[in-house]
């Protein structure tokens, strides 16, 4: 009986020095990619943190977006991150954000018929309310707004309406930042080249 020789393949690898250069260029690049897949991950997890923050006010929302947004572009470059037009885009949404929070309450406060001295009542409320977390955040308008139309010289349920027109108004402030927390977060996706 014939018996064959098994085919021989020759080892055309590459020399040792050759492929230890190369082993060291893989293992670099690996490491690049590890840490641009966790700063992407970093990034996302705060994304979700500022989401809730904006609608628990214990948590500024907006600005752990934009930190989130800023850092990805400091750790990664600007060739594997955002741009500086769409940073500065982030920054004036971020200020809208704040924007909403002592406007909303003399906006409701003005809606229910509430007279200047309620609607500034509600907004010294809502500022005096930031230091105070959620709950100063949608009573420190309220009450605001009811002190100016008891010293205005209304009456206690006319005082009221336009306290229930500030607690509106901030709800309102409330689900705007939501949108624009989104909306945030989708320019910075959109804006940002994919890791992969």
């Amino acid at each position: 009986m014939l018996m064959r020789r098994p085919l021989m393949v020759r080892d055309v690898s590459l020399p040792q020095h050759e492929r230890t250069a190369v082993d060291a260029l893989t293992l670099l690049t690996l490491q690049r990619l590890c840490m641009e897949l966790f700063w992407w991950l970093l990034t996302i997890v705060l994304f979700a943190i500022g989401l809730i923050g904006t609608v628990v006010p214990v948590l500024p929302g907006t600005v752990i977006i934009l930190a989130a947004a800023i850092i990805h572009r400091i750790m990664l470059g600007p060739d594997k991150s955002i741009g500086w037009y769409t940073i500065i885009v982030l920054v004036l949404l971020t200020l809208v954000t704040y924007g909403l929070d002592v406007l909303a309450g003399y906006f409701g406060a003005k809606w229910f018929g509430a007279t200047k001295l309620g609607t500034f009542g509600a907004i010294l409320g809502a500022l005096v309310g930031l230091f105070f977390g959620l709950i100063g955040l949608f009573v420190g308008p309220v009450i605001g707004a009811i002190i100016g139309e008891v010293i205005a010289g209304k009456r206690m349920i006319d005082a009221g309406r336009a306290g229930w027109g500030s607690l509106l108004g901030n709800i309102g402030a409330m689900l705007a930042k939501l949108i624009i927390a989104l909306a945030m977060i989708i320019i910075f996706l959109v804006a940002a080249p994919s890791p992969f």
